[in-house]
């Protein structure tokens, strides 16, 4: 690893943390955490000491994103788990702030249905004209969600939404362009915590395709995408990932059956995940390697995309 890669402090110790705290360890990359010792009143402790840090990895509650970035974006690097924040106030705070040394985690952007996706063109399929994604799990029965903060409103304002969905929403913009969000619904279906655990929304890109999102706190684990394009599908399910085309099949009797298939992959949602999250730490670290700053573009869609979701 670069000589550049050092002096580095991940601020949060949650399972999250933990993932990527993995990931550096493998790297051998060495690092230190820091958690403060008060959940109510983080903004009291003397942050002067990890001022040293030139490279910090925020991965606490989204309530604090913000005030972590203030503290130390004047001469570091960082890394910041998505949304930057939730709240609307330190939204235009945030873009007063020099954003060229700030990155926001949105890692579906680097997971294999981004990579395929962004070929679509290349298999023939067409223009996009709607999507379904369902990604569900049953979180909230697990025990910790309970006294988790993203159960509480006032750390996590949205819940699943700005969790879960945001990915989508991100990952739908990165590709093909958001022009609104046409609906939405929050719920709290398990009744454990004060946020939301469910959400459905609709998004339409720019070229008028739309985009139905469900997202669940409170399901069996659930995986299904849909992509319809003009002359094909792309459709992915927990263990696969398919392209088919041209939309125009025929049977000996003269019906239209499913496209034929063009591509399969098959599919580890899990491994899927970890190296989507191993790539955009990959990401940011060239660009600390190569000295380079990230582009304004990268910062203001990731703003665009946190007020889209208050």
């Amino acid at each position: 690893m670069s000589k550049y890669i050092k002096k580095i402090c991940i601020i949060g110790n949650g399972v999250h943390s933990q993932r990527i705290q993995k990931i550096l360890k493998k790297k051998k990359i060495n690092f230190i955490v820091f958690k403060p010792k008060s959940k109510k009143n983080y903004k009291k402790e003397n942050l002067e000491n990890l001022k040293k840090y030139k490279i910090f990895f925020i991965i606490s509650p989204n309530n604090t994103h913000f005030y972590y970035i203030s503290k130390f974006c004047k001469n570091s690097y960082i890394f910041c788990e998505k949304p930057p924040t939730n709240n609307l106030k330190e939204l235009n705070k945030l873009k007063k702030i020099n954003s060229n040394k700030i990155y926001f985690n949105f890692n579906f952007r680097f997971s294999r249905i981004s990579k395929i996706l962004s070929e679509s063109k290349k298999f023939g399929l067409g223009k996009l004209i709607y999507s379904n994604i369902i990604s569900g799990h049953g979180l909230a029965f697990k025990d910790i969600y309970k006294n988790s903060w993203r159960a509480d409103k006032k750390k996590c304002p949205t819940g699943v939404f700005e969790m879960l969905a945001i990915h989508w929403i991100d990952l739908i913009n990165y590709l093909f362009k958001i022009k609104k969000i046409k609906n939405f619904e929050l719920k709290n279906l398990s009744k454990i915590g004060n946020s939301y655990d469910n959400c459905n929304l609709s998004l339409q890109t720019h070229n008028n395709a739309v985009i139905d999102v469900v997202c669940s706190y409170t399901s069996p684990v659930i995986s299904k995408k849909t992509f319809i394009f003009k002359n094909g599908l792309i459709l992915q399910d927990e263990d696969k990932i398919e392209i088919r085309g041209p939309a125009l099949n025929i049977d000996k009797d003269n019906f239209l059956k499913k496209p034929k298939l063009i591509k399969k992959e098959i599919l580890d949602e899990k491994k899927d995940y970890n190296e989507s999250l191993k790539l955009s730490i990959d990401y940011f670290f060239k660009q600390i390697n190569e000295k380079r700053k990230f582009s304004k573009k990268e910062f203001y869609d990731s703003l665009k995309i946190n007020k889209l979701i208050l």
